[in-house]
């Protein structure tokens, strides 16, 4: 695939439309990214339009780069932007802590200690043949009974 180099303009801050144009991504796509990537950006002032520094114009184009060219989902863009930056990548768990109180973690905890317990208990043969049944069968169950039906028989009148 052809890549491109891309000319920054010498200047210290962007608007939204001229990222965009740098960048040559459409808006809602670069606002996709900021969703994704929180940090990208600087926040707008009261009233005023969302601004980028260079080195967000710099990171937006290389986020178009692993994902476009190199075919990498955001996940994976995310993490190797990590990994450039020297910064450990986020493990997914580590976001959810945050948000889960003591009580749900050790609920979850027990939870999989249970699961844990009996994925063991299954995975264990009998000990001896007499203890377990020869075979299991699955029957079906029994219909149902059939309703009755009320007969009703009129007199004729003469």
């Amino acid at each position: 695939m052809f890549v491109s180099t891309v000319e920054i303009p010498n200047r210290s801050l962007f608007r939204q439309p001229e990222v965009c144009d740098i960048a040559q991504v459409q808006l809602y796509v670069l606002r996709t990214w900021e969703a994704e990537f929180p940090d990208l950006g600087v926040a707008k002032t009261a009233g005023g339009p969302r601004v980028y520094r260079r080195s967000d114009v710099e990171r937006v184009l290389r986020l178009k780069h692993l994902l476009f060219v190199e075919g990498l989902t955001l996940a994976g863009a995310r993490k190797k932007l990590a990994t450039e930056s020297g910064e450990a990548a986020p493990e997914a768990p580590n976001e959810f802590d945050d948000l889960l109180g003591t009580d749900v973690r050790q609920r979850l905890a027990s939870v999989k200690k249970g699961l844990k317990d009996l994925h063991v208990m299954l995975a264990r043969q009998p000990q001896n043949a007499a203890a377990a049944p020869e075979s299991f069968e699955l029957h079906e169950p029994p219909p149902p009974p059939a309703k009755k039906t009320k007969t009703v028989t009129t007199k004729k009148r003469k």
